[in-house]
């Protein structure tokens, strides 16, 4: 049996959807799959087995925000993953290693077992020199350092796996990769995963427009930019029957919550902290809009957000800054800001606020593309073919619809 191990830093496994459904793919495909990932208080064991793939988790001393943090996480990282790459090795061993960034460090891990024969895929989730310049600003010396660790990770991969076609001429072009060497999956959420339930009562409750953000809450997410919205919807379109949830959790959520309370807007927002299974899916089901804040940077041009797949999977209709990645997922399902401001948003929102019926149709479209065209089956089966392929493995038929797991 071929075996591999998936390598990632931000996020924990079953937190991480996207590295959680592709270790559930190619464990369809007949690998043995292991993965190396933080360990948090609401995923604390350092080993378990979930539906057969092993889960090894290393503790981290923080969760870093500025320069100095992230350096120090990222070498508690790394020393992590080399020591579990050698109990993996021992214990299960692999033939393959997968490292997910951020940060574009993991292929210090990697690299060295290319010596003992190893391939190494490099699963593509950022662009760690737009990101970084989103966190900490544009310089040259961070820009430069930045393209070199990534010009790093592609350099060691053998194959690259794209979150998007953006991503993907990132690759071809800054990677030098050849075409055939990189393959596009999308972070798209199972659909045994995402499904419309019974809303919440008390939610629906607050008002008649429910207004909502799935996601993590950093610095560059635009969760302050959904408060500040609000703030102009309430006090200067006279809009008060309306009510934003926000869900998720993150570095930035107590300064965020200080931005709500400095606003008086405590009244018009709910944050719920991170949620799961069956109670994430009721607050999503009371959803009428879905708010992507996210606001105008290189970085966020370029990137498919997941929420984007998790509102159009509940056919919710969604509100976003005018992005190239994002109007390119959604065209007609969303209603753009005319501009790169607060006001603008507001003003996309107050659209869909005040036309129930367009906030039907779009919704409805929503529905429509996430059914043509958001399908992980079909990008679980180009993850496991390309695996398959440089791996030198016969066609197997990939069975991943209805593979269940816990929910992120």
């Amino acid at each position: 049996m071929r075996s591999c191990v998936i390598v990632v830093e931000n996020l924990p496994v079953p937190f991480d959807r996207r590295v959680w459904q592709e270790a559930q793919a190619l464990h369809a495909d007949g690998w043995r799959v292991s993965v190396i990932c933080p360990r948090t208080s609401r995923h604390p064991l350092t080993y378990e087995e979930i539906n057969g793939i092993a889960v090894y988790r290393h503790s981290l001393p923080f969760e870093a925000r500025g320069r100095l943090g992230f350096v120090l996480e990222y070498m508690a990282a790394l020393f992590h993953e080399f020591r579990l790459l050698i109990r993996v090795h021992r214990e299960r061993g692999f033939d393959v290693i997968q490292i997910c960034n951020p940060p574009d460090l993991l292929f210090l891990a990697a690299a060295p077992w290319k010596l003992f024969g190893k391939k190494v895929v490099f699963d593509h989730h950022d662009i760690c020199p737009e990101l970084f310049a989103a966190k900490f600003g544009k310089t040259i010396i961070l820009r430069r350092l930045m393209l070199m660790l990534e010009w790093a990770t592609f350099k060691v991969a053998d194959i690259v796996v794209s979150t998007n076609e953006s991503f993907r001429e990132i690759a071809m072009h800054r990677g030098r990769k050849k075409p055939s060497d990189v393959v596009t999956v999308y972070s798209i959420p199972a659909k045994a995963m995402m499904r419309r339930t019974q809303p919440r009562a008390d939610v629906r409750a607050k008002a008649s427009c429910i207004l909502g953000y799935l996601g993590i809450i950093g610095d560059q997410d635009g969760v302050d930019h959904l408060v500040r919205m609000m703030s102009h919807l309430v006090h200067e379109r006279r809009c008060p029957d309306v009510h934003a949830v926000v869900v998720g959790d993150g570095p930035a959520l107590a300064s965020v919550r200080e931005l709500a309370s400095s606003l008086e807007m405590n009244r018009h927002l709910t944050f719920t902290g991170y949620l799961s299974g069956d109670e994430l899916l009721t607050y999503l089901s009371s959803f009428d809009i879905g708010i992507v804040p996210d606001p105008p940077t290189e970085y966020n041009d370029k990137i498919s957000m997941n929420k984007i797949f998790e509102y159009s999977a509940l056919g919710i209709p969604s509100v976003a800054y005018p992005l190239a990645e994002t109007k390119r997922l959604l065209g007609e399902a969303a209603v753009y800001s005319q501009d790169h401001t607060i006001s603008g948003l507001a003003d996309a929102c107050y659209q869909l606020i005040r036309d129930p019926a367009e906030r039907a149709r779009r919704g409805q479209h929503a529905g429509e593309l996430a059914e043509r065209k958001f399908n992980w089956a079909a990008e679980a089966s180009k993850y496991a073919a390309a695996y398959r392929r440089f791996a030198q493995m016969p066609e197997q038929v990939v069975e991943t619809t209805e593979v269940i797991g816990p929910l992120p």
